[in-house]
């Protein structure tokens, strides 16, 4: 077969350079340790939707953290350098920043599926007519296994639990009969032969369904094929239609611009140790719209860091919420886990996630022109074409899983994700369009 690949030679390379000199945020590459490749020189690192860099700052964080530990003992949550009573306030208004809402919406806690569920209780109130849950087919597995646990919880589809001490509330009493096809779940599929949804098409779900329809909960960014939803319109669609409208942000947190309260979305779920850089297994945080904040008889389950902060410390019988996101706090917060994530957030404020989404369309609008011109039938781009539908991951869809461990070998971090797919991320934050170049230069010569 005749070689049809361009020549990617020593002129596209100093193109690739030019573009990083006049990238206003370059500098913020130096902040972070990479992974080194066998020459010493630093690994092709496009895997920041899965986990993000270290930020060099952070063991600094830590450590402060880890000697007033030492030093102070249990008096440093009062008279540590940065007290660690109020400790998840020091996070508040940056992350709020980056997910466009205001701090009273917005809590640093837990997990992210761990948030869902403690979402749900409150915002998943299913009756006899309106019971069903929208989400994606292709959402991630977590999602699934939560949503559907809830349904089960409520009774959906089964016979109704029983309730030690009283029977069951008016929202599950009378709940609806087991359905073939399992119809409580409303799952979202592409039309034939397309690998992403269309935002007509679910707007149309929503609308046809919208008399059954409970709860609408979407990726804001889908981690498999990396396609960003239209959250304003689908949010609207939701409200319409009489549905309370979350989104799990685990992939659009720290990725694309987001402006949670002007959407007007119920409440969302992220993890932080994606595109936040968070670390392995970083707290992650929770959004709940102002609308919602003294709506104390929305039911939750509640402990003692929810409590109002004035008279935690009475150690009363009766639970009284903080007013906001903060009210769905359960326990005290871990600290140096917190720590690592506060690093982080102090360099998004530095970048603004205005300037950081303008790099990453121009990063994947790179990426995708060079895998465009090297790539023949065994390779396809399955991400939206148009940027405003991504974030900065591209997912490739490959006919040939041994290319994947071909790329690895050649120093680039990149993941596979079953059946076909190798997604690769080049984050603003940390990446270079240099990288991409060397990454079009690995992919091109494995394709060979």
């Amino acid at each position: 077969m005749q070689d049809m690949t361009p020549k990617l030679d020593e002129r596209a390379k100093e193109f690739a350079q030019a573009l990083d000199l006049q990238d206003p945020l370059n500098h913020f590459r130096e902040q972070f340790y990479f992974p080194k490749q066998e020459n010493g020189e630093d690994a092709i690192y496009f895997t920041g939707n899965s986990l993000g860099l270290m930020p060099k700052t952070a063991r600094g964080y830590v450590e402060q953290e880890l000697s007033d530990w030492e030093m102070l003992g249990v008096e440093a949550h009062v008279n540590a350098k940065n007290p660690w009573l109020p400790y998840h306030e020091f996070l508040t208004e940056k992350m709020a920043a980056i997910i466009g809402a205001k701090p009273i919406e917005t809590v640093v806690m837990n997990s992210l599926t761990v948030n869902l569920h403690f979402l749900l209780v409150s915002f998943y109130r299913p009756t006899a007519e309106r019971y069903k849950i929208v989400i994606e087919k292709g959402a991630f597995p977590s999602d699934q296994y939560a949503v559907k646990s809830q349904i089960k919880f409520h009774g959906i589809g089964s016979v109704p639990p029983a309730v030690a001490g009283g029977d069951l509330s008016s929202v599950t009493e009378n709940p609806p009969p087991a359905t073939a096809g399992g119809t409580d779940l409303i799952e979202l599929t592409p039309r034939p032969g397309e690998s992403t949804l269309r935002t007509e098409d679910i707007v149309d779900v929503l609308e046809r369904e919208g008399e059954s329809i409970a709860l609408v909960l979407l990726g804001g960014v889908n981690y498999y094929s990396g396609q960003a939803f239209d959250m304003r319109a689908i949010t609207a669609a939701g409200h319409k239609a009489g549905a309370v409208v979350g989104f799990d942000l685990a992939h659009a947190a720290g990725n694309i611009e987001l402006k949670m309260h002007d959407w007007d979305v119920d409440f969302a779920a992220w993890c932080s140790y994606k595109y936040l850089n968070g670390g392995p297994g970083a707290v992650g945080g929770a959004f709940i719209h102002e609308r919602h904040a003294t709506s104390f008889d929305l039911p939750r389950f509640a402990g003692w860091w929810g409590h109002d902060k004035e008279t935690r410390f009475l150690m009363g019988p009766d639970f009284h919420p903080i007013a906001g996101a903060e009210g769905w706090q359960i326990s005290n917060p871990p600290i140096l886990q917190m720590a690592a994530l506060r690093a982080s957030l102090e360099i998004f404020e530095e970048a603004g996630m205005s300037a950081l989404t303008e790099k990453s369309r121009k990063l994947t609008g790179y990426l995708e022109t060079l895998i465009d011109h090297i790539a023949d039938e065994r390779v396809s781009i399955v991400t939206p074409r148009d940027p405003v539908e991504r974030g900065c991951q591209l997912s490739i869809r490959v006919g040939d899983r041994g290319l994947h461990g071909r790329i690895i070998a050649q120093g680039v971090f990149a993941d596979w994700r079953e059946p076909d797919v190798i997604r690769v991320a080049p984050v603003p934050l940390y990446n270079s369009f240099a990288d991409v170049f060397r990454f079009a230069e690995i992919l091109r010569d494995c394709l060979d």
